[in-house]
């Protein structure tokens, strides 16, 4: 069993109920993040379960110079900061500038390290020397036992959360391996699945990235059999109209079903391990 950490109210690992972390890609709107975050916190209630928010000021890795990145750290911390305010849920946010991580760690729960950018020595070191807790995930070209040096490198977090996104293969695709979620909580730390990055299709669409979003319950549902401490997803309510990741985003309406599917795989696979019986 993985340790807990603790992330504001909500809680990972440690045996503790499956987490939601769940937001947009990318801050688009004031209005419409506080909402989805509003919708997020009572379909978390709903189920019983914590949940962490979470969503980007800013994209700097995206493929185009000319795709949206967002409001920028001011406006978007703003936004996140509101989000805590009237949800009472957790953020979390991705930083990509060592420069970035104290300021933001002032606004936010979490600071998430971004997959490309997991082994940026200064960023992470920087990240962890803010004492918040981490979200990490694991770079498309990382192994899952090449995240030990990189949870060293975070030395002074209050504690870390991998995330598991997908390994490339070959040009545009992404492949999940689920002996990773094993492998990578034997480093001793709660284990996220990225469901929806684990579709994308990196650079699928020329200037932009594509992606599957009809395997995101698919790929959740093996996950949570695989074993997990938390489901990462990202939602919006017109996927088809998202200024980022538009091809992998869950439509909003639909959370509660995978969610539900989701659980009910996550509640099995624990009644076996504690040896009840079917």
């Amino acid at each position: 069993m993985s340790r807990e950490v603790s992330v504001g109210s909500a809680a990972v690992g440690g045996g503790r109920p499956l987490c939601l972390i769940a937001g947009p890609c990318v801050i688009e709107d004031h209005e419409m993040t506080v909402e989805i975050a509003r919708l997020v916190a009572l379909t978390a209630a709903e189920f019983g379960i914590p949940a962490i928010f979470k969503a980007s000021f800013d994209k700097a890795n995206r493929m185009s110079v000319g795709s949206y990145r967002g409001p920028g750290m001011e406006a978007g911390l703003a936004t996140l900061a509101e989000v805590r305010e009237k949800t009472g849920l957790p953020v979390v946010t991705d930083i990509h500038e060592p420069r970035q991580a104290e300021p933001v760690a002032a606004v936010v729960d979490m600071l998430q390290i971004p997959a490309f950018l997991c082994r940026q020595t200064d960023l992470v070191v920087a990240a962890g020397a803010t004492g918040k807790p981490l979200l990490i995930k694991k770079g498309q070209f990382m192994a899952p036992e090449d995240m030990g040096p990189v949870v060293a490198k975070a030395a002074g977090a209050a504690g870390i959360v991998l995330a598991e996104r997908g390994t490339a293969f070959g040009y545009h695709r992404l492949v999940v391996d689920m002996r990773g979620l094993e492998i990578m909580r034997r480093l001793g730390w709660p284990v996220a699945f990225d469901a929806t990055h684990a579709v994308q299709l990196p650079g699928g669409a020329g200037a932009t990235s594509g992606g599957e979003r009809e395997f995101v319950p698919v790929l959740a549902r093996a996950a949570a059999g695989a074993g997990i401490d938390a489901l990462f997803v990202e939602v919006h309510p017109n996927p088809g109209k998202a200024k980022s990741d538009r091809d992998t985003q869950l439509p909003l309406v639909e959370l509660p079903t995978v969610l539900k599917h989701v659980l009910a795989v996550d509640a099995a696979r624990r009644a076996v391990a504690e040896g009840s019986p079917r």
